[in-house]
């Protein structure tokens, strides 16, 4: 339901953020990073092999080119601080499973002070007790007696927002499908709502009572006579050749 009209909800994440102490230069306060004597502030050191001079990342400064003589001791000298937040997140209504949404600056802090990335949050639909989803259509299905399926009925299904009257008509079969135009759930990309479709099952009853059963019984004698008379119809009005295939 919550996929279907859209949600607020509050979810927490855990995140890199720029410690406020250094405000990201990973660097006590007062005091700045030095140029690294290994490389001498190129970020790399060269060797030479033979004819070869091969360039490799400098393991003092990491190829930053800089050291941190005075590291900060709120954040150790890295700069940022994990935290523990609690965003609030509205889900509009139309997400399905796999449904992606992205929040704006919510995601991990940059290099070096830099602005926050974006947080993405994935969305997984819980299944309904009644309702199965195909993309923007909904399916349910609705068992009937077998008296309902032969005389026809009128009777209420539940809708999203409320009930709803169907006609199930005279002579109705197993696996029969009926839809409520637009009662589906509202696509995301252009708000039309789907359909709610009906699969018809029929019950067949397992209590029986003695009358019930000589109404059935007296039911099946008929019908058996009506197709007894069928097949009969059938072989009286079969060509004369038909008698002599080989």
């Amino acid at each position: 339901m919550d996929a279907a009209f859209g949600t607020e909800t509050a979810v927490d994440v855990e995140k890199l953020e720029t410690c406020s102490v250094c405000e990201g230069s990973a660097s006590e306060p007062g005091t700045y990073p030095e140029t690294c004597n290994q490389c001498n502030g190129l970020g790399q050191v060269s060797r030479s092999q033979g004819f070869f001079t091969v360039r490799t990342t400098c393991s003092q400064c990491g190829g930053s080119g800089q050291v941190i003589a005075s590291p900060c001791k709120n954040c150790r000298g890295s700069g940022h601080l994990k935290i523990k937040k609690t965003v609030s997140v509205k889900i509009p209504g139309g997400v399905d499973t796999g449904s992606r949404l992205r929040l704006n600056g919510e995601g991990e802090t940059g290099n070096n002070g830099g602005h926050p990335g974006d947080l993405y949050i994935f969305i997984h639909v819980e299944p309904h007790e009644f309702f199965a989803r195909n993309n923007s259509d909904l399916i349910c299905e609705i068992p009937i007696s077998f008296v309902q399926a032969a005389l026809g009925d009128e009777i209420e299904i539940p809708t999203l927002v409320s009930k709803k009257t169907l006609k199930v008509p005279k002579g109705t079969q197993p696996g029969d499908v009926f839809r409520f135009s637009g009662e589906g759930i509202a696509s995301l990309r252009n708000g039309r709502r789907g359909d709610q479709i009906i699969q018809v099952s029929i019950k067949t009853p397992t209590s029986l009572n003695k009358k019930q059963e000589k109404l059935l019984k007296e039911f099946a004698k008929l019908e058996s006579n009506k197709i007894s008379n069928k097949i009969k119809n059938l072989f009286k009005g079969e060509p004369e050749s038909a008698t002599h295939s080989n």
